[in-house]
């Protein structure tokens, strides 16, 4: 089947409205002082988004400098070690940097260039927006600053090094829980204070509009391309697409161009942590509610009183406090579906896909892995695309304090 199955009264591509808002989600909730830059940033969007030189620029890179399009890989050992369903990769971990964040940073850069802006700010939990935002400033001359909670930097040590090594300043961030969402807190701080000069390079569907919008729009590629892949290869749309979701910029990029393919199911992974208690994930969905957050309306961890709930997860790209609009939205509309994977269900789906495929996924891309694992072997005949948003250089040394009996097993253990 070439084509949409059948028809979905909901048109996906009218949201956001022109404020922003995903029906009751998203939206702009900061202070005065930022209200304008935020209407200068969606003019320039607005204008640059139909522009054919800027599309053009875009394409070029993410065809020349990133690498894309990345491939649809048929993981044929990992189906027969599962059973059930046929599982493919999308192999987000195979752009420049590792992983899908350089589609947004590019495309956030080449407007920051447009609109006159040589100084670029940027948050990072696990690393990887970090280093594709301090690869893209490098490439067109940008000074770069990166804020990075004081807890991810000792997780992520080796992409602290990759952005010093690009140029990138690394500002540690030692308030609140002293990881992504304190990181994303100091960076809006920055912007305020230095509005004439500076870029705000967000990087998730997060905050308040056009950024939800624009950065899935710049992700939207990852699903395109998949769209067409699994055509080429199988004649037929697939039967459930999985991907991680933190603040869910690789999500919405995979899931958006399969919307109005009702037959496909979508499913967002969150992190499941170490349990069901707040402060023990990052499961907005199992254990959050509707509430504003860094300029949004959305789904997010906080207690009876209002206040912000700390996170947990293995992976430090998935402990954010709140979900971005879209996907909140979508979750309501009951478009796509939203579970959660545990710290050892996500180790174990990382080890199950470096032993069968040769492949060592990040630890984000590893919830969604997980899901799939658990879902394949009662789908027999269907179809599954996996979104592997990215390689799991980053996260050897978590992997490595958590499978300490391999520094100890002899070359026989991988069998």
């Amino acid at each position: 089947m070439l084509d949409k199955t059948d028809s979905n009264p909901t048109d996906f591509n009218a949201f956001p409205n022109a404020e922003g808002h995903f029906d009751r989600f998203g939206g702009r909730f900061v202070a005065e002082t930022l209200i304008g830059p935020l209407q200068e940033l969606a003019a320039a969007y607005d204008k640059a988004r139909v522009d054919p030189a800027f599309i053009a620029a875009f394409d070029k890179d993410l065809k020349h400098y990133v690498g894309r399009p990345s491939p649809i890989y048929f993981a044929e050992r990992l189906t027969r070690h599962v059973g059930g369903a046929r599982i493919l990769l999308k192999r987000e971990d195979l752009n420049h940097t590792g992983a899908h964040k350089i589609n947004n940073t590019i495309g956030q850069a080449l407007l920051a260039a447009r609109m006159g802006k040589p100084r670029i700010i940027a948050e990072t939990g696990a690393g990887q927006h970090g280093v594709a935002s301090a690869t893209v400033a490098a490439r067109l001359g940008l000074e770069c600053v990166v804020y990075m909670g004081a807890t991810d930097i000792e997780r992520q040590k080796i992409n602290v090094y990759r952005m010093k090594l690009l140029g990138a300043k690394v500002v540690p961030v030692t308030s609140g829980s002293k990881t992504l969402k304190d990181a994303l807190n100091e960076a809006m701080r920055d912007w305020v204070t230095n509005i004439s000069t500076t870029h705000y390079l967000l990087g998730s569907a997060l905050g308040s509009h056009p950024y939800p919008m624009m950065v899935r729009d710049f992700h939207r590629v990852i699903g395109v391309e998949a769209r067409r892949q699994i055509l080429e290869a199988e004649q037929r749309l697939p039967d459930a697409i999985y991907a991680c979701v933190g603040g869910g910029s690789n999500a919405i990029g995979i899931f958006h161009p399969f919307l109005e393919d009702s037959s496909v199911r979508l499913i967002g992974i969150e992190a499941g942590g170490q349990g069901k208690e707040l402060g023990e994930h990052a499961a907005r969905f199992s254990g959050g509610s509707p509430g504003v957050l860094h300029g949004a309306f959305s789904y997010l961890l906080q207690n009876d009183d209002g206040q912000i709930s700390l996170t947990h997860s293995v992976s430090a790209g998935l402990d954010y406090a709140m979900i971005g609009p879209e996907h909140a939205w979508l979750h309501d509309q009951r478009r796509a579906e939203y579970t959660s994977a545990g710290d050892e269900e996500a180790l174990e789906a990382a080890r199950r896909l470096a032993r069968t495929e040769g492949i060592i996924p990040a630890l984000e891309s590893s919830h969604a892995v997980a899901e799939a694992i658990r879902r394949a072997p009662q789908a027999k005949g269907e179809i599954h695309i996996i979104s592997l948003s990215g390689r799991g250089d980053k996260d050897i040394d978590i992997y490595r304090e958590n499978f300490v009996e391999l520094d100890a097993q002899g070359p026989d253990y991988a069998h």
